[in-house]
């Protein structure tokens, strides 16, 4: 008799467990889908700006022609793109050729005596102060999500439920 309770209580506490367990990796996954929530919309925003940004730098930089169409095709991807992985990807490769243009820009005098330009450049550095500040948010929310899919036991309760590794958000600078 004493047998069966000693296994009913291991079984009470093995489930207890697992239920424990699991409810932790559901809590780190939507912390993590909640995070990104609240940078896409500043992402978003900045991405919208894209077109304006190619539109003034086409005046002065025909021979960039490649770098502005990449651009334009990495906005055009990420409003298309619906998995969050490959949206951090798609804006870790924006946030770069947004410098390498706004770099490009500095050098053409033409491009920095419009007002335009100006303007967009302070937009765009307002909204990537705003991600920033929510980047840093997500990063700790995806780093306490990735160690605990990848933490024993938790590693197998990830493993049977599909759990993936999450990407960060790369941190940038754009300057003016």
């Amino acid at each position: 008799m004493m047998t069966v309770m000693v296994i009913f209580f291991l079984l009470i506490y093995g489930i207890s467990g697992g239920i424990t367990l699991y409810n932790r990796l559901v809590m780190l996954r939507n912390n993590v889908e909640k995070a990104f929530a609240n940078i896409d919309v500043l992402i978003k925003q900045r991405v919208d700006e894209i077109p304006e940004l190619v539109n003034i730098a086409k005046q002065a930089m025909t021979h960039q022609k490649s770098l502005l169409l990449e651009l334009t095709q990495l906005r055009e991807h990420y409003f298309t793109c619906h998995q969050t992985n490959q949206k951090i990807q798609i804006n870790n490769k924006i946030t770069n050729t947004l410098q390498k243009v706004l770099v490009l820009a500095e050098k053409y005098p033409e491009l920095q005596a419009l007002n335009s330009l100006y303007k967009l450049q302070k937009r765009l550095t307002l909204l990537e102060n705003k991600i920033a500040d929510r980047r840093e948010f997500f990063n700790e929310s995806v780093a306490l999500y990735n160690t605990g899919i990848q933490t024993f036991p938790n590693l197998i309760f990830a493993k049977i439920l599909g759990y993936q590794p999450r990407t960060m958000l790369n941190i940038s600078v754009i300057d003016k």
